[in-house]
């Protein structure tokens, strides 16, 4: 018997809850572990202790580690913040608020780019099963697998912007078309690690759909073949890579902070190097939450998706 609607919105919000604890518990206790003093890095190293102390009350460091966590967790559930960063002394979530929304520009340009080509090459290496195409399109997305994401980062900006001189090599400009074109080349470099499983995937339900009943069934009625690919095929194939793009989310937005320091972009990744550099636990606190609750919501929307694409998904 298939459950309301509501009920399975509901589980799927209650599986959500124990990820958000985790990295609320991690981001809090596993930062404090790393040596280093944050009233003394924003004093200085000359600094005296007398004006550390000081300082460090000021901040709430001298309390018990349990007292601050409390306080965390109240910050958190009353005003959606993890208090005041220690180093811009403003609230870590007017920070991240503003930033955000250049990180998931990116994130949404990467997540376009690799559902486009994922969804061409599995195709075309369907459709060319055991031949040439299919071999090198299952051999050559790969090489993408064994490079890091900001080494990928510097091979695009040597190719395409100082050789071609195609797109900017960072920063975000002023002229025609910005900020998307700045923000081409590090959703490319996020894309491209996160684009050959999926050709995989895609490539192994399309082989298994193409001999179905119901494709030759069509084909035999005459339906036009673009109808049949786009309106049947893919349709009945997208269900196993819409769940791996899902499971796939946190290596997107952890590739993408990586990309934002190597093009110089000023999103959330760069707000976060600085924030560790500065021990601002407050800072680092609210990107883990939010970057968090950013998986959350938008696997949350994958499995809508899900569930439009096959009713069964929701099946108790």
């Amino acid at each position: 018997m298939r459950p309301a609607p509501l009920r399975w919105l509901r589980r799927t919000l209650l599986a959500a809850v124990p990820v958000v604890i985790g990295v609320v518990l991690a981001a809090f206790f596993l930062l404090r572990l790393v040596p280093g003093d944050p009233a003394r890095m924003i004093l200085g190293e000359n600094a005296t202790d007398e004006s550390v102390a000081q300082l460090r009350q000021e901040l709430g460091l001298d309390k018990p580690l349990e007292a601050q966590f409390g306080d965390f967790v109240v910050s958190v559930v009353t005003r959606g913040d993890t208090g005041d960063s220690l180093f811009y002394g403003v609230s870590s979530r007017e920070l991240i608020l503003k930033r955000a929304p250049i990180s998931l520009s990116i994130v949404a340009m990467a997540v376009l780019i690799s559902i486009v080509v994922a969804a061409l090459l599995a195709t075309v290496a369907a459709a060319n099963r055991d031949r040439l195409p299919d071999h090198l399109i299952r051999i050559i997305p790969t090489i993408g697998l064994g490079m890091p994401t900001f080494w990928i980062g510097l091979l695009l900006i040597t190719v395409f912007a100082v050789h071609l001189r195609w797109l900017p090599a960072g920063g975000v400009g002023t002229g025609p078309y910005e900020p998307w074109r700045s923000y081409v080349l590090p959703a490319l470099a996020v894309s491209i690690g996160l684009v050959p499983p999926l050709v995989r995937s895609l490539r192994a339900e399309l082989l298994e759909v193409f001999s179905a009943d119901f494709v030759t069934t069509y084909r035999a009625a005459h339906v036009p073949w673009p109808r049949i690919l786009f309106g049947h095929i893919l349709r009945n194939a997208a269900l196993p890579t819409v769940t791996l793009l899902s499971v796939s989310l946190s290596f997107l937005i952890g590739g993408t902070l990586v990309v934002e320091k190597v093009f110089g972009i000023n999103g959330l990744g760069m707000l976060l190097f600085n924030a560790i550099g500065n021990r601002d636990f407050p800072l680092v606190q609210g990107i883990a939450l939010y970057c968090a609750l950013a998986v959350v919501i938008i696997s949350l929307v994958l499995d809508v998706i899900i569930g439009l694409l096959d009713p069964r998904t929701r099946t108790a």
